[in-house]
Formats: C-alpha cells, sequence, structure tokens
C-alpha cells in the first residue's frame, strides 16, 4: 500500500529527548506543508491514556507483573493503530509517534527477560501492518540518561515514573536491546546521537526524515 501515509517513531532510553524532538520534527513537517498526527505510546486515546496512568503512574496501587505489562503496552497500542494510525495512513498524513512497539521489545524484551520472540508475535497481533518506515533512535548512555531525568524531575517539581525508578542494570539492558534491535533492522532504524545539542539533533533528524520524504 505505497499510496498511504508515512509513518514516523522515535525510540530512547529514558532522558534520550525523545519528546522534544518529536515535537520539532512535528513544527518542521508542518512548515513543509504536511498534515502531520501526534501520537505517543502508551496512550494517544482514551483507553492509552487510562492504561498509560496505569503503566507509568501506578495507579492502581498494586504491583504490575510482568506478562500484564507486556499485554497492557499491547492493548493501549491495538487501540492506537485502529483508532489513530491506520485511519490516518490511509489518508496519506505523516505520523510522528513517541515510542511504539520497539519500546515493548527493548523495555519488556531485553529489559525484563521476555523472550524476544514472544515480543515480536505480540506486537505484530496489535500492530498488523502498522510498521514505522523510519524509526530513530535517539541513543545516550546511561550515566546522562539518569542524569537528565533527575533534572527534569527536579526542574518540573515532579517524581520518577515507574520505568525510570527501575535500577541502572535494567536500563543498561534495554539501551543494549536498543542497539541490538538498530542492528537487526538497519533498514528502518536511524541511529541518532542524543548527547549533542538538541538543535544538532533536530538537524539531523530532520536529515534522516527528508531522506523518506523524498
Amino acid at each position: 500500500m505505497k499510496n498511504r501515509g508515512t509513518f514516523i517513531t522515535f525510540e530512547g532510553p529514558e532522558g534520550s529527548g525523545k519528546t522534544t524532538q518529536a515535537t520539532e520534527l512535528i513544527r518542521r513537517l508542518e512548515g513543509a506543508g504536511y498534515t502531520v498526527i501526534q501520537a505517543r505510546e502508551p496512550g494517544g486515546t482514551l483507553m492509552g491514556e487510562a492504561i498509560r496512568e496505569i503503566l507509568r503512574e501506578d495507579k492502581t496501587g498494586e504491583p504490575i507483573c510482568g506478562k500484564a505489562e507486556v499485554l497492557l503496552f499491547a492493548a493501549s497500542r491495538s487501540q492506537l493503530v485502529r483508532q489513530v494510525i491506520a485511519p490516518a495512513l490511509r489518508r496519506g498524513d505523516c505520523i510522528v509517534c513517541d515510542r511504539f512497539s520497539d519500546s515493548t521489545t527493548a523495555y519488556q524484551g531485553y529489559g525484563r527477560g521476555f523472550e524476544i520472540s514472544s515480543m515480536d508475535t505480540i506486537n505484530q497481533f496489535a500492530m498488523d501492518d502498522a510498521i514505522p518506515d523510519l524509526t530513530l533512535l535517539l541513543d545516550v548512555d546511561i550515566n546522562t540518561s539518569f542524569q537528565r531525568v533527575i533534572d527534569r524531575t527536579q526542574r518540573m517539581g515532579n517524581t520518577l515514573d515507574r520505568m525510570e525508578r527501575e535500577d541502572r542494570a535494567f536500563h543498561e539492558r534495554v539501551r543494549n536491546g536498543y542497539l541490538e534491535l538498530a542492528r537487526r533492522f538497519p533498514e528502518r532504524f536511524a541511529m541518532v546521537d542524543g548527547t549533542l545539542s538538541a538543535a544538532n539533533v533536530s538537524d539531523l533528524v530532520w536529515g534522516h526524515v527528508e531522506s523518506i520524504l523524498t
């Protein structure tokens, strides 16, 4: 289906700048005349935002078992694909999504230790053929990741969310998982050094995006 729109996702460890860069990319795309749909995971729909509060903000107040965590992410994704992403692709729009299926593979597969093949199967079930055209992996080392998260939390007066509270070893596994995914899918992944200035990262991101739009 190549009359479809363009689907771009941002991935990376905590504090890598995904949300900032997704917002900047949307600004650039709209400035270039594209119709852009903004999405995020988990979230992006009423049901997805409710799941987000459970997964990231401990809304239920009870521990979430690993398999339930995987399936809640998949449920949010399935709703997002069918309610937002698939219709936008059919219209020919650009979709920019802050995290998508690769997050499940990195966090729950490599981070939690579930079989990668199982994560692949669950992701495929949830997203059907809504495969990103480009996945921008903003890579930062774990020292940088932790410091940025602490600085942001202090600046905004927030508390760490459930994923941010995981230990260093978990986040190291997640980062290594992302690097493995980039090796596994070189035709889709573009890795960007997330330790560069926001302006430099934005320029690099735009270069990768332009290459798939022209």
